[in-house]
């Protein structure tokens, strides 16, 4: 009904949920390496990596594609729960070359930069921007990094600590991961992340965390936006 608005498609390898659990979209029989004994997805990152192939992995990531374009549905980006495709460097290279086949733009923090080195100590910066000169050449816009540490702020600190994050952002593109949601009444039967879920939408909807963006020079934007301007670069 909005095909404007910038939605990108959250690649799952995972069904961590006790109470709510899914199988692959590929279907067991296809993809037996992502299936546990309940013959839903495993629950921990470590065991798809321990018991999944790349073959797999590829396989999976395309039909789940496949699916959201028979919906009718065109993702702007593409990106990974839990963040399973990059705990593998198979994984990675078929997401990667899946993207760029789709032309659909990747969360990939292709520059290394400030937040990406922090969060990961012993991350390979060469290979990732490597990576992000892959996904370049590959007609695909590239992120230079990647804020994923709020997940586990408490809900009261939110917003100070949004401020104070974008206050460190570093020239260039930077995807900030927030879990914006007001959650249903359900939503705690399933997660127990309800209140860092709230945390979020309470954060970026304040007037104060709006002007810290405008005092900074943030310039929002979306990844359909980048994907634009990415077609218009002459190499």
């Amino acid at each position: 009904e909005n095909p404007e608005v910038d939605a990108g498609l959250h690649l799952t390898l995972n069904a961590e949920w006790d109470g709510y659990r899914w199988p692959p979209v590929a279907g067991k029989p296809t993809t037996p390496g992502l299936v546990d004994s309940e013959g839903a997805m495993w629950g921990g990152v470590e065991d798809v990596v321990k018991n999944a192939t790349a073959d797999e992995v590829e396989t999976e990531i395309r039909a789940q594609i496949d699916r959201a374009l028979t919906m009718g549905f065109q993702p702007t980006h593409l990106d990974s729960h839990m963040g399973t495709i990059f705990a593998s460097p198979e994984f990675i290279a078929r997401y990667i070359k899946v993207g760029i086949e789709y032309q659909i733009p990747l969360m990939v923090p292709g520059g290394a930069g400030k937040y990406t080195r922090k969060q990961y100590k012993d991350f390979p910066v060469a290979m990732i921007k490597a990576l992000g000169m892959q996904i370049w050449r590959g007609g695909l816009p590239v992120l230079d990094d990647i804020h994923n540490t709020s997940y586990g702020w408490k809900r009261e600190e939110k917003l100070e600590k949004y401020k104070e994050a974008i206050r460190g952002l570093e020239p260039g593109i930077t995807f900030m991961i927030l879990h914006c949601t007001d959650p249903s009444e359900t939503f705690p039967v399933f997660t127990g992340s309800t209140e860092t879920r709230l945390g979020d939408l309470e954060a970026v909807m304040h007037p104060e965390f709006q002007q810290t963006l405008e005092e900074e020079g943030i310039i929002l934007t979306t990844f359909r936006e980048m994907m634009e301007r990415r077609k218009q670069v002459q190499e």
